[in-house]
């Protein structure tokens, strides 16, 4: 049942998320792969906040546009220095990956955070693994076992207690965008296991077509919402810089070595870290602070994650 996603699902790259199955078990230091864990955390969950801020400056479609065009500039790079086939891989699975996972995703967070909070949106978008669970059993056949609805369970209460339906349906909007982004994920990462049980093709490939996709659909989707004009300024293309450097080229090349050299459940502590961290940040930084009530939802929430993500006691991944 997707041993590997629950380890694996901290980027937004759905194949990553699958990836540590076709690994083998790591036999150099550790201690290299545990600093790159911490640095790809911090990366990560910052960055909540740096796309919340991004809005002061353009429409949020259009920053998607900008992300991810620069984001897949960088991973093509990669793919060459690496010496690897710039062919692409079957046509259309990549094309829904792209859809689904890069724009579906990124799109609806994005637009999420117009109005929502950083934190909240972080963790909401990150009830990911909860979505996969049902995805996966419907379009893959693999029957979830006893931990995974009990994780499921958990979450669902946690997000009741975060959603408040009993204050109104009035603002609700923002929070359905964010755990609609976390199915789009979700189905990204079903469709990305699909496509890897075929073989022959390499995370880095997929991961740069699919994103390539995503942004032509996310240019689709920006061309009639682009409403308001772009502010350059230095903030703005440091976010930009952030967006495309940091949190999508040189975090999957330390995501690459991590899965490499890390056993699963380790690698899927960062899973946790990151919704928490970023609600930390948000806290901390822009003032967000949860309510009694959500504080319950996120702890119920951050149970769950720890229910389905972690296997006791932790053991290395090894190779099927």
């Amino acid at each position: 049942m997707l041993k590997p996603f629950v380890a694996l699902f901290p980027y937004h790259t759905a194949h990553h998320v699958l990836g540590i199955a076709l690994l083998p078990p790591a036999s150099s230091s550790r201690r290299p792969a545990l600093v790159a864990l911490v640095c790809i955390t911090l990366i990560w969950s910052y960055n909540w906040i740096v796309m919340k801020q991004v809005l002061r400056y353009c429409g949020p479609f259009d920053f998607c546009v900008l992300r991810y065009a620069l984001g897949c500039a960088v991973l093509f790079a990669a793919l060459m220095i690496r010496g690897e086939s710039l062919r692409p891989p079957p046509l259309m699975p990549t094309i829904l990956i792209g859809l689904t996972q890069t724009m579906g995703f990124q799109a609806l967070v994005q637009w999420a955070l117009v109005g929502g909070g950083a934190g909240k949106t972080a963790l909401l978008a990150y009830t990911m693994p909860f979505w996969v669970v049902p995805i996966a059993w419907f379009v893959l056949g693999e029957r979830p076992a006893l931990r995974l609805w009990c994780g499921l369970a958990l979450a669902a209460c946690g997000l009741v207690f975060v959603l408040e339906p009993w204050q109104g349906l009035g603002d609700l909007r923002n929070p359905l965008l964010a755990v609609g982004a976390g199915a789009c994920w979700a189905t990204g990462v079903v469709l990305s296991k699909r496509l890897f049980l075929r073989g022959g093709m390499g995370a880095l490939s997929l991961t740069a077509w699919q994103m390539l996709f995503g942004t032509l659909g996310l240019v689709i989707v920006a061309l009639p919402t682009h409403a308001q004009p772009i502010q350059w300024s230095g903030f703005f293309i440091g976010a930009l810089a952030y967006n495309a450097i940091l949190a999508t080229g040189l975090a999957w090349l330390m995501w690459s070595h991590i899965v490499a050299r890390l056993p699963a459940d380790i690698a899927g502590l960062a899973s946790l870290v990151i919704p928490i961290a970023g609600i930390g940040f948000a806290w901390a930084l822009l003032g967000e602070r949860p309510s009694p009530t959500e504080a319950v939802g996120i702890v119920l929430i951050g149970i769950a994650l720890a229910v389905v993500t972690l296997r006791w006691p932790l053991r290395p991944a090894r190779a099927p």
